[in-house]
């Protein structure tokens, strides 16, 4: 990943409101899992189940306006050599405001993952967002191998 060209500035988005928080006990589940599996297109159908186990094992960005949650994205990560960001969103009413910007920037640069090798997301239409941070089409994608399996509502 190249150096990252955008910088959002915490202090302008704290004094409106704003807070981001990888405290898990903040979440609201449902306003998560109603996104999620309603709205958005890599998840729809994903069960109540499915979903909190997923948050269970990541590192998961809660984003707040006023303590309500606002948008989210999650991180499986070992730690160390491997990060893949997924579910990042934010609601509607809160969009073009530069959240998303500021969310992912407060992934990408938390203290923790700093030398990490390699980072990996998919995107359907946020490639502009991410190009931002340094994120570019896979130059070796012959590489990668998937089991793609659609979500399942029993």
């Amino acid at each position: 990943m190249g150096i990252i060209k955008t910088f959002m500035n915490d202090d302008a988005f704290l004094k409106k409101g704003f807070n981001i928080s990888t405290d898990k006990s903040l979440l609201d589940f449902e306003v998560i899992y109603n996104f999620l599996s309603q709205e958005s297109y890599w998840a729809k159908g994903i069960s109540k189940e499915r979903l909190a186990k997923a948050i269970q094992h990541s590192i998961c960005y809660g984003l707040y306006h006023e303590q309500k949650q606002i948008g989210f994205a999650r991180l499986i990560t070992d730690e160390s050599t491997f990060a893949y960001v997924a579910d990042v969103f934010v609601l509607p009413a809160y969009r073009k405001q530069g959240l998303s910007k500021w969310l992912v920037q407060t992934i990408i640069n938390h203290d923790d993952f700093k030398g990490i090798k390699r980072w990996l997301l998919a995107t359907l239409d946020a490639h502009g967002l991410y190009q931002q941070f340094g994120f570019e089409p896979l130059k070796s994608a012959d590489r990668f191998l998937e089991i793609l399996t659609p979500y399942q509502n029993n």
